[in-house]
């Protein structure tokens, strides 16, 4: 049987100055390495022809499928606060667009498929490392319930790529509900191209924000629509530790997912300047500059908007400020209400929010380890028990001491018992992320060996991080000194 790819292409349907349009470049010897099953049946596709020789071609872009309608897609983007007038899928092509169990319109694009007219002088392919990186990582955050671009398969083509030293080749399958960014805007801003932004604003409307058809400022409210997605989004990033390293113009999904994962990284310690990206030598998109960097890539996509805001340039841009200035204060709440559940706090209380700081202030200075910290207080909420393992989060561990008996006597005022605390607490503090030594073994244990068992169970291990898992939990376990991974690359 062929395998079927129910494409309804919209985005290629767009004028052809959005993209270009161009086939992957066929690979030697491709090779599937993982399948992600449940969310290839989720997308309405056969799980058992994707497997099959001719899947691994399709997925590796040897062969284009029936319905394909294979483009590059056009985007500008600061990165690193550079302006680039022109970027675009370098080394990614959108095969198209099917429609999953869900009723959402889901991207299927190829990364690592071959050079696009946008690839400046690069081969337009990927590493093997990258691929696996971008596979556990996604799918850890899907896990997690992070809005993310997802992973559906990796393939190794049979091919090496040239970058520092010959590495193995490989081809991401990554699913998104869009690949639409911020500098897609720019693209057409910075060309004054103002019916091209209005066509894509209208696309963008149709396809993510439905509900604001038909309103009587639509353009007004996307705007304030992609401020409220990118404001959970980033909340939900530092409540988990999370560090994208590139927080680029290129790199902010309109549709609010997580998109890009090159330099990213989980904190082990908790430290609000830590930076992991081999390239943000000034630690602009550090842990704690995510929220600031956040808000300054929507006021590029504001800047792009104005001309839809009407012709009073005054006007507009007073309207555009407005909404943004909404950012600080949403996100504070979003993010403090994050932390409230974190320490099992149901209500909120004057002083709270102090309380709150004075841990995450001991837990800096005591290079605490953040996620277990959190996950080890949830064992205290329930049982006194596992007081002793919090303790040991801690250089000096009477610094937790000393905040514990603040905490024991605010959560004494409500009214769940330890067991609701506990069960809550364990709900939104993952036992299991994936740690940076660990995607490291495994994209060792597979370029080295080309061993995937290592890969395989770690990407079981966090498709359930809230579990306590007691056959893995050596996967909870921070790094020991020598397996500490200081610096992360984008692997392009």
């Amino acid at each position: 049987m062929t395998v079927h790819f129910p494409f309804q292409n919209s985005y290629s349907a767009l004028p052809d100055t959005f993209f270009a349009r161009v086939a992957p470049t066929p690979v030697a010897a491709p090779r599937l390495v993982k399948l992600n099953r449940p969310l290839a049946v989720h997308l309405g596709l056969d799980p058992d022809l994707l497997e099959t020789p001719e899947g691994a071609e399709i997925l590796a872009g040897k062969t284009v499928p029936a319905g394909a309608d294979p483009i590059a897609m056009a985007y500008a983007g600061h990165q690193f606060g550079q302006f680039v007038p022109q970027l675009g899928d370098g080394r990614a092509i959108l095969l198209g667009e099917v429609i999953d169990k869900d009723g959402v319109r889901r991207d299927i694009q190829l990364k690592g498929s071959g050079p696009t007219p946008f690839s400046r002088r690069g081969d337009g392919r990927a590493a093997l490392g990258p691929v696996l990186r971008e596979y556990v990582v996604s799918e850890a955050m899907y896990a997690l319930g992070i809005p993310t671009t997802r992973s559906l398969a990796a393939v190794v083509t049979g091919e090496h790529v040239i970058r520092e030293t010959a590495l193995p080749g490989a081809v991401l399958t990554r699913i998104a509900a869009s690949h639409i960014r911020v500098g897609t805007f720019q693209y057409f801003a910075v060309r004054r191209d103002t019916d091209a932004i209005r066509q894509l604003a209208d696309h963008v409307i149709a396809r993510h924000y439905p509900e604001l058809q038909g309103v009587e400022r639509p353009y007004h409210a996307l705007l304030a629509g992609v401020v409220a997605r990118q404001v959970d989004l980033v909340a939900r990033w530092l409540l988990v530790g999370f560090i994208h390293g590139v927080m680029n113009t290129d790199n902010t999904s309109i549709s609010g997912e997580t998109i890009d994962y090159g330099p990213c990284a989980f904190m082990d310690s908790y430290d609000p300047a830590q930076v992991f990206s081999s390239i943000d030598e000034m630690g602009r998109y550090a842990y704690a500059n995510q929220p600031r960097i956040g808000l300054w890539n929507l006021t590029r996509l504001a800047e792009c908007l104005l001309p839809l805001f009407g012709e009073e340039q005054e006007k507009a841009i007073e309207q555009a400020q407005e909404i943004l200035g909404a950012f600080p204060d949403t996100f504070s709440a979003a993010y403090q209400a994050g932390l409230h559940k974190k320490v099992g706090l149901f209500t909120k209380r004057d002083g709270d929010e102090a309380l709150i700081q004075d841990l995450l202030d001991a837990m800096a200075k005591n290079t605490a380890d953040f996620t277990l910290t959190f996950r080890r207080l949830g064992d205290a909420a329930g049982n006194d028990d596992g007081v002793a393992d919090v303790r040991a989060q801690f250089m000096d561990p009477t610094a937790f001491d000393d905040w514990a008996k603040r905490w024991r006597e605010r959560i004494a005022a409500e009214p769940q018992s330890a067991a609701q605390r506990q069960a809550a607490m364990h709900a939104v503090n993952p036992a299991f992320i994936p740690r940076n030594h660990r995607v490291e073994a495994v994209i060792r244990a597979a370029v080295d060996n080309d061993d995937y068992g290592p890969f395989e169970e770690l990407v079981k291990v966090l498709a359930k991080p809230y579990n306590d898992q007691p056959d893995y939990a050596a996967y909870q376990d921070p790094p020991l000194p020598d397996q500490r991974v200081l610096r992360t690359f984008c692997g392009t």
